[in-house]
């Protein structure tokens, strides 16, 4: 194999002469630390070093890019300045205004607030929450601050984006002889195109983020009480208890978040405002009721408080079963454990020096927790860490230079080869009228429209590759013009992504640009071995474009050959032992699928149920199955896990015209197996894998 790098010359045969050592390098737990087989620690520098870590351990690149900032820049560069809002008031003038750039968690109207105390203004402050009609209100604030002194606090300027043109010129047009010398305008937004760039130039821009981690969030909940505010009820016992679970729950809910997918399907901005309301219910229900109500409790922190927030019903029943494991009587004893290794749980009551008790227990803690304290398995940290340094190479393939070779070609070359590789890999469109004589829509039939629909979808995504292809080719020599569209994927191609014009008619998912045009040319080889060779006796599921339509039409031909309703049907789903390719004959009704992946669990064929991933195993292939119609089939009293199916790893979509999800599926019954004994108490199969994040998709990053 040709080494196009000087000093990796020799590596593969080296590689597969030492393979043992290389093994121990990449099982080893801080492998960004080891030192490498053979010559290769001393023949390579730490940026060479990096190289071999993204291709062995992708996971530690993060860890790795850190260490060499620090090596070559210093460690100032990865360890952020304290937060002083003083010194950034300091800064400012009665000209210049103070922008608060918020992130997902952060709120800094309460940090705003005690600083008014401060610096006695609290009297002399007017705030708004920006929004539709507010702007005559927030105009007539700012200009009485610049006559008075007073200070003038927007909240979410990215909420009200047609007035943001209107208070750049208020802010540009302040005269310092005619505004009053303590008048300052605070504001506050989430990165946004549409906030006015002049007043960034002339404002004093900061940031607060959220605490991150278990232990930081903990820290920050009870680094503000006292001995005196955890005896605020007439029940001190159940207030402390209960107040260090909700204090837990806000912990796991912010932190779930770097988990990505398997956290959250979106990433909700929990703040600090949501716990303390939760704590004001705690404190009044303890009061108003004899007996702790967790059922209440549970309801209003789970559903109206937190999950007020929440827009994904999946992500509700998440968060729905965080807080119930949290929330029980059994928390009243001092061994109830919040997670398996028993690292995390009740604290017993110290009546003498409570406060103390709970902030020794909090700097006892590891500053980054586990997995399991949220429920998952190991290798959840392992997803979290390659997605981030997914995120940090994706960044340095934009920062890119386009210019200059790579292996010894141009830029042009480069693409004009990638050109020519994905129009072989994708065929011309299908003549759909010709696919329609052979495949005629016929009432017992439903499978031939689908696959006619099928065609059509896929066929918009032909054309236009096979209409800009050969454009960027004749561009790229300079026989047409390079329009703004063509550049654009160009670009795309050049640092393999999936170009805008192609995504915006092609199915959603996160694969490279080569692993994409591959797996559409395995996609439309399924539907082309479906006309050649007839209906198919297993349907491959991550080869529909639009699986719904695919699933309604099997349960369509079971409701027409039954003459039955079809709003009465529902699947029942049998995992299959056999392999697809020892399925011989169709099904009598409903119909055998197979190809989805699982990620956070894995399927065991010896138990034919659900079970724990194996360590670095991150997704595994889902077991074939029989989707069988079933006529108002009951649902499962337990044993089984609802999981959801989704067409990529992202897992949220957006509502498409037809009602669908762009990304959701369909709900698939699975076989459990799993039920912990967890503080005496049985975890049910449902709630152990909806904690752990497991789904199915019909697609995978590469």
């Amino acid at each position: 194999m040709l080494c196009t790098i000087p000093a990796f010359a020799g590596f593969e045969e080296s590689f597969v002469a030492d393979i043992e050592s290389w093994k121990g390098y990449f099982d080893s737990v801080t492998p960004h630390l080891e030192k490498l087989p053979s010559k290769w620690e001393t023949g390579l520098n730490s940026l060479q070093k990096l190289c071999i870590l993204k291709c062995l351990r992708p996971d530690k690149c993060a860890d790795a890019v850190t260490n060499y900032i620090i090596e070559h820049m210093g460690k100032r560069f990865v360890e952020p300045p304290p937060f002083d809002l003083g010194a950034a008031f300091k800064d400012s003038d009665c000209t210049s205004p103070l922008v608060f750039v918020l992130t997902a968690g952060s709120d800094p109207t309460k940090m705003f607030n005690a600083f008014a105390e401060e610096m006695e203004m609290s009297r002399k402050c007017k705030g708004i929450s920006l929004g539709q009609g507010q702007d005559v209100i927030a105009e007539q604030m700012i200009q009485d601050g610049i006559e008075k002194g007073t200070w003038v606090y927007l909240q979410n300027c990215h909420l009200y984006v047609s007035w943001m043109t209107k208070l750049e010129q208020m802010c540009e047009n302040i005269d310092p002889e005619n505004c009053h010398r303590n008048f300052r305008l605070w504001l506050t937004s989430m990165p946004s195109k549409a906030f006015p760039v002049a007043i960034l130039q002339n404002g004093v821009k900061m940031t607060v983020e959220p605490p991150k981690g278990l232990k930081a969030n903990l820290l920050n909940a009870y680094f503000k009480l006292d001995d005196s505010k955890l005896e605020k009820t007439s029940k001190p016992t159940q207030y402390k208890k209960l107040l260090f679970a909700l204090s837990f729950f806000h912990a796991l809910v912010q932190d779930r978040r770097k988990y990505g997918g398997l956290g959250w399907n979106i990433p909700y901005e929990f703040n600090d405002t949501d716990l303390e309301i939760s704590k004001t219910q705690l404190e009044n229900f303890l009061e108003q009721y004899d007996e702790t109500p967790y059922k209440q409790l549970n309801f209003l922190i789970s559903y109206i408080n937190y999950g007020g927030r929440v827009t994904d019903y999946i992500d509700l029943r998440t968060i729905d079963v965080i807080l119930r494991d949290l929330y029980r009587p059994e928390i009243m004893s001092d061994d109830y454990k919040f997670s398996d290794s028993g690292l995390y749980y009740s604290l017993p009551v110290d009546p003498d020096r409570p406060h103390a008790k709970y902030m020794e227990y909090i700097e006892s803690l590891p500053l980054n927790p586990a997995p399991e304290a949220f429920g998952m398995h190991e290798n959840a940290a392992i997803i979290c860490a390659e997605t981030e340094t997914k995120a940090i190479f994706d960044i340095v393939v934009k920062l890119q230079a386009k210019t200059g070779s790579s292996g010894g070609k141009s830029y042009e070359e480069i693409l004009d080869e990638a050109a020519v590789a994905i129009l072989k890999a994708v065929p011309p469109p299908w003549i759909v009228e010709e696919v329609s004589m052979l495949y005629p829509l016929t009432y017992s039939e439903s499978m031939n429209t689908v696959l006619v629909q099928e065609l059509m979808r896929y066929n918009n995504v032909i054309e236009v590759i096979h209409k800009e292809l050969p454009m960027l080719r004749r561009a790229l020599k300079g026989l047409v013009v390079m329009s703004v569209e063509l550049e654009a994927t160009a670009n795309a191609i050049f640092t393999q992504q999936i170009p805008p014009s192609w995504e915006a008619v092609a199915y959603p998912s996160l694969k490279a640009l080569g692993a994409w045009s591959e797996e559409l040319g395995e996609r439309l080889q399924f539907l082309q071995r479906w006309i050649d060779n007839g209906i198919p006796v297993a349907f491959w599921v991550p080869g529909f474009f639009f699986p719904q339509a695919f699933f309604t039409g099997t349960q369509q031909n079971f409701a027409r050959k039954y003459q039955l309703p079809i709003d009465t049907l529902s699947f029942d789903f049998v995992m299959l032992k056999e392999e697809v390719k020892d399925l011989n004959t169709k099904p009598e009704d409903g119909c055998y699928i197979y190809g989805l992946y699982l990620e956070g669990a894995r399927w065991n064929k010896e138990t034919m149920t659900l079970d724990d991933s194996i360590p670095k195993q991150l997704y595994t292939h889902a077991p074939s199955m029989h989707l069988q119609p079933v006529q108002n089939r009951p649902s499962p009293t337990g044993g089984i896990y609802r999981c959801p199916v989704y067409k990529e790893l992202r897992r949220a979509g957006t509502l498409s015209t037809t009602g669908h999800s762009t990304n959701f599926i369909m709900w698939l019954e699975i076989p459990g197996g799993r039920s912990d004994i967890k503080n005496n108490l049985e975890l049910s199969d449902q709630d152990y894998w909806i904690k752990a994040g497991v789904a199915m998709f019909c697609a995978l990053r590469y």
